[in-house]
């Protein structure tokens, strides 16, 4: 089909609008990470008068970021891990067996992505404190409650992907194993894992970035040894001085892993999407 010459110019003008969108917020980042703190407290200007890359120094040091980075690898690497597990084995006995209440269970774990996460920070805190009270186990201000908490936002949508995934499998792979001898954890790890790669990666990737931006939920249920990232950023604002410069070079460090874990995954990621949304 032929493009006229005005459909060309709508579409090059909202391409470049979005680009604009898009790169002018990383610019500003960028450029303002580069910056003495003295010139960031002045009047913008679109190119830095003077380049330091002393911000990126500053930042481990004003606050204990190392810390803060390292408790959100640990969240969000457990919690993408076990949301992956169970999702996996929960998704392959949805798609491959008929029990009683299937549809229900179906239907239920889709709904909880209905209802908006702060109405849940409430009773999650009150339950790690009872249960903190009643068995000694810590999981307020501790990294395992904030896993758990994580682990029930990512795991609903988690099973419901894997689920469309399985059945874009065609059912004679795991049957012709079953026939070979092989158990079904055996068939679900020899042939359907395999074939679902794609769909797991996405998986795995959604699961951590929403465990690494989250802030509400960290904010609360972790205490000065435990927070992440998310929280930890807000003190390189104090009662004297705001580090802007700071703040945008930790942004642009701690954005990294996600980036770049995007970056190299896309191929999986997208596969995974088109053929989760299948169903």
């Amino acid at each position: 089909m032929h493009e006229s010459r005005s459909y060309r110019l709508v579409r090059a003008v909202g391409l470049s609008f979005l680009f604009l969108f898009t790169v002018l917020p990383l610019y500003v980042m960028l450029s303002t990470s580069l910056k003495p703190l003295a010139d960031v407290q002045d009047d913008f200007h679109w190119l830095p008068s003077t380049i330091t890359l002393r911000p990126f120094v500053d930042i481990w040091w004003t606050v204990p970021l190392a810390r803060y980075f390292g408790n959100s690898v640990v969240v969000a690497g457990f919690a993408s891990v076990l949301s992956v597990t169970i999702a996996v084995f929960a998704a392959y006995a949805i798609s491959r067996y008929t029990f009683r209440g299937r549809e229900i269970f179906r239907m239920a774990v889709l709904s909880t992505q209905m209802f908006p996460g702060i109405l849940f920070l409430l009773p999650l805190f009150l339950i790690y404190v009872n249960v903190g009270q009643a068995t000694g186990i810590k999981l307020n201000g501790n990294l395992s409650g904030l896993i758990i908490t994580y682990l029930t936002f990512s795991l609903p949508f988690s099973i419901w992907m894997l689920v469309g995934y399985f059945n874009s499998i065609p059912r004679e792979l795991d049957e012709a194993a079953l026939v070979d001898g092989a158990s079904p954890v055996r068939a679900l790890l020899s042939i359907i894992v395999p074939a679902a790669k794609p769909g797991i990666v996405a998986v795995g990737i959604y699961s951590f970035m929403t465990s690494w931006s989250e802030s509400l939920f960290a904010s609360v249920l972790t205490d000065e040894n435990s927070k992440t990232l998310a929280v930890g950023l807000a003190e390189y604002s104090t009662q004297n001085a705001v580090y802007w410069n700071q703040i945008m070079a930790a942004s642009l460090v701690v954005s990294l892993p996600v980036v770049l874990g995007f970056l190299l995954m896309q191929r999986y990621l997208v596969q995974g999407l088109t053929a989760g949304a299948v169903k």
